[in-house]
């Protein structure tokens, strides 16, 4: 192997489909937990070991932080490519090809989602070993899943001619068919498109600028003028806007004549419904798979999810049961996928809990509102260490801190002081004042404020070591 593969992280998406534990503020890579890890966590130790180089994950400034808290649990290290607008996924990975590129344009590209789920790590990392000749050989190499049942909600690929190295030519894409036609499919020995492959650089750049021209030179443009810091880089904007909205298999894939495809079994799974995710989670004896805080009396082939309240089931089959502290979703498990419309509802009419959870996720850790009125709100607020909220002050409401777990260094005018647990501090109306973490443990505190109005949006920021001011 002449250089490491290169894992490239895909870190974009919503995943409205698994709502309410998925939302748009904090979307189901990071927040979706199997066996203690999230999907995104479980994606990065995948590819960790000699064969891989170091991550390069591709997503946007408000998750770059959630990313780099959870890379912290895991001990890895990894570099961004920040997309300052949502431009599908062809643009981004060429993007990121590209920045990957300017050190090593031969580098093989390991390109996955950060929301899929695979049971069988080993049978993966053959398989990726197995196709990395034909990655440095010119060819995109993509990764086709033997189906497990005729399933409607994934393209299909058929394979042609075998290669070496267990690759197949590829006859087709063939996209997310009806019912009849997935039997076919699966009996003709389609795969399903698993959306994952391995190419270098070089041929990622070369086929995406003989496809698609004018979104390359835009992208181009858009990496020769990011912003760089250590280890991150920032697309320029006015450039990234004009590339074409497109996938890369509808940018590429589906274009060229350089893909091959590897099959593969190793317990695969998008984790695009709660069916989905009921199928590959461990059940007990009745078919059922719970988390949290529940109880179960007489259900059967049920999902059921408690991030905090008490919850009972009785008597009942096939539902889907999540408990947020916000929202409560009860479906039937095989209509889960249209969850979606609920969300599409909710954004219609205006309600946050679409795609804000109440625990808001910050860069310097979060917070969550724990009782509101007219005129004052509550919040608790957690700061990780070394945190630090920006210098600030509010227009229409003062604030009262008290902190109850760690040292807070506390801001307010002119006055800089340390606050251990039962020690408060006020911040009058218009003061200017910032909120740190000096220490190496987190800071809990709770937040009165009180006021004419209370939104996220009363926030003058004068400096902030985020980039938010």
């Amino acid at each position: 192997m002449s250089c490491p593969i290169r894992p490239l992280i895909m870190c974009g998406g919503a995943g409205t489909r698994l709502w309410p534990m998925s939302r748009e503020s904090f979307p189901k890579q990071f927040a979706l937990r199997v066996g203690g890890y999230s999907i995104f966590q479980q994606t990065l130790l995948r590819v960790a070991g000699p064969e891989f180089g170091r991550p390069l994950i591709i997503t946007n400034q408000a998750y770059r932080f959630i990313a780099e808290q959870q890379l912290a649990e895991i001990d890895v290290l990894a570099d961004f490519v920040l997309e300052p607008a949502r431009r599908d996924t062809a643009p981004a990975i060429i993007a990121a090809a590209t920045v990957a590129g300017q050190f090593d344009p031969d580098v093989p590209l390991l390109v996955l989602a950060s929301d899929h789920q695979i049971r069988d790590s080993e049978a993966f990392r053959s398989a990726v070993l197995a196709g990395l000749p034909a990655a440095e050989g010119g060819w995109l190499v993509t990764f086709g899943i033997r189906p497990t049942d005729p399933a409607t909600g994934y393209g299909y690929i058929e394979p042609g001619e075998a290669m070496a190295n267990g690759a197949r030519t590829i006859r087709r894409f063939v996209e997310k068919p009806d019912a009849e036609h997935a039997r076919r499919y699966v009996l003709d020995g389609l795969l399903w498109n698993s959306g994952n492959f391995m190419a270098t650089a070089r041929t990622l750049i070369e086929e995406y600028a003989l496809h698609q021209p004018a979104s390359a030179a835009a992208v181009a443009l858009a990496a020769e003028k990011a912003k760089i810091s250590t280890g991150v880089f920032a697309l320029d904007a006015q450039a990234y806007a004009e590339a074409e909205q497109l996938s890369i298999d509808y940018a590429v894939m589906e274009r060229t004549a350089r893909a091959v495809v590897v099959p593969l079994a190793c317990g695969w799974s998008d984790v695009g419904s709660w069916d989905l995710l009921w199928s590959v989670s461990d059940q007990d004896q009745a078919g059922n798979v719970s988390q949290g805080e529940v109880v179960l009396s007489d259900a059967h082939g049920c999902f059921v999810s408690s991030d905090g309240p008490l919850t009972s089931v009785h008597g009942v089959e096939d539902l889907v049961v999540i408990v947020n502290q916000d929202a409560i979703l009860v479906a039937d498990r095989h209509r889960s996928g249209e969850v979606k419309q609920i969300v599409e509802s909710l954004r219609r009419t205006g309600r946050q809990q679409a795609d804000t959870h109440c625990r808001v996720h910050r860069p310097w850790g979060w917070y969550q509102v724990t009782d509101h009125g007219d005129d004052f709100q509550v919040k608790r607020i957690v700061v990780n260490p070394k945190g630090r909220l920006s210098l600030q002050k509010h227009g229409h409401r003062a604030e009262h801190w008290v902190v109850v777990r760690g040292t807070a260094q506390v801001t307010v005018g002119d006055e800089v002081s340390l606050l251990t647990p039962n020690q408060h501090a006020h911040i009058p109306l218009g003061a200017i004042h910032r909120l740190e973490n000096p220490g190496n443990t987190p800071v809990e505190l709770v937040e009165v404020q009180c006021g004419d109005y209370l939104g996220e949006d009363d926030i003058v920021r004068l400096e902030d070591i985020y980039q938010r001011a």
